[in-house]
């Protein structure tokens, strides 16, 4: 009997241990290293900071594309103010763009900012930063052009944004003044050109409008003014712009001072010889 008893107790005994092992190695933490998946959406921006005025195109993909399902892009203000907001179609292989003018009255406060993106159900997300500048210090200084030929030096005032001026030449074969830009970003410059430098004038006397190329492609002019001593310009250009060519009728003045004392000798030695010799300019009838 009492033999019974020790086996029944040690078979149960056994049996909790059985039970307990296998429990144990059913619920183990997993230790090895996962390999991570990718993301199921991203986004991301052309650039990583933009002033008042310039394009932001914003793209990305999704990695699970759900027929008919737009995706919803959100642009936040430094104060996570709704600035932009639109929904538009993914693509097949799940690829998205869309580009945004930053400007308006909302975009108007500087820092960074946040472009946030969500598709399907439940929603996925993904964000991306970016700085906005609202406004564009602009610069203002004097350059002076030299004129290889009669070796005069010109003043042309000049205000300039987005970028910087790296040289300005006179081409006297083109009869234009080429100004190079360094440019940052969309812009204008505005330039106060001397009409002894360059001037254009209509065949009655007239001033007439400038021709003006960036990298070899005809614009307009923002505006344009003038007195008697200066044409003035303002030009719009875009970011990656290098060469601003403003054409006209006249470039610097043909005779250089060399040349109107050559000049001036030689009509006054024409003069003394027809005193001498009696030649008439007109003829005798």
């Amino acid at each position: 009997m009492r033999l019974g008893v020790l086996l029944a107790v040690s078979f149960f005994a056994l049996s909790l241990f059985s039970l307990h092992a296998f429990a144990q190695s059913t619920n183990l933490p997993t230790t090895a290293a996962t390999t991570p998946t990718a993301p199921s959406i991203t986004v991301s921006t052309d650039k990583n900071s933009y002033t008042i005025g310039d394009t932001i195109v914003i793209s990305g993909q999704v990695q699970a594309v759900v027929p008919g399902t737009p995706l919803t892009v959100q642009i936040l203000d430094s104060n996570t103010n709704l600035i932009q907001v639109a929904q538009i179609d993914v693509s097949s292989d799940g690829k998205f763009t869309k580009s945004f003018p930053a400007s308006g009255p909302l975009w108007k406060s500087n820092g960074i900012y946040t472009v946030k993106v969500q598709y399907g159900l439940p929603n996925v997300t993904a964000q991306a930063t970016f700085t906005f500048k609202s406004s564009i210090t602009p610069i203002s200084n004097i350059f002076q052009v030299k004129d290889p030929n009669s070796q005069q030096t010109f003043s042309v005032n000049y205000t300039i944004t987005g970028g910087n001026i790296k040289d300005m030449t006179i081409d006297a074969q083109s009869i234009s003044l080429i100004v190079s830009v360094n440019s940052t970003s969309d812009g204008t410059i505005t330039l106060q050109m001397p009409r002894t430098l360059i001037d254009a004038k209509t065949s009655s006397g007239q001033d007439d409008s400038f021709i003006i190329l960036i990298d070899g492609a005809e614009v307009k002019s923002q505006s344009e003014s003038s007195n008697s001593d200066y044409r003035t310009l303002t030009i719009p250009f875009l970011q990656g712009d290098q060469d601003i060519e403003i054409i006209g009728t006249q470039v610097v003045p043909e005779f250089g001072p060399i040349a109107a004392l050559v000049l001036a000798i030689a009509i006054v030695s024409i003069i003394a010889v027809s005193a001498k010799t009696g030649l008439r300019f007109m003829p005798k009838y």
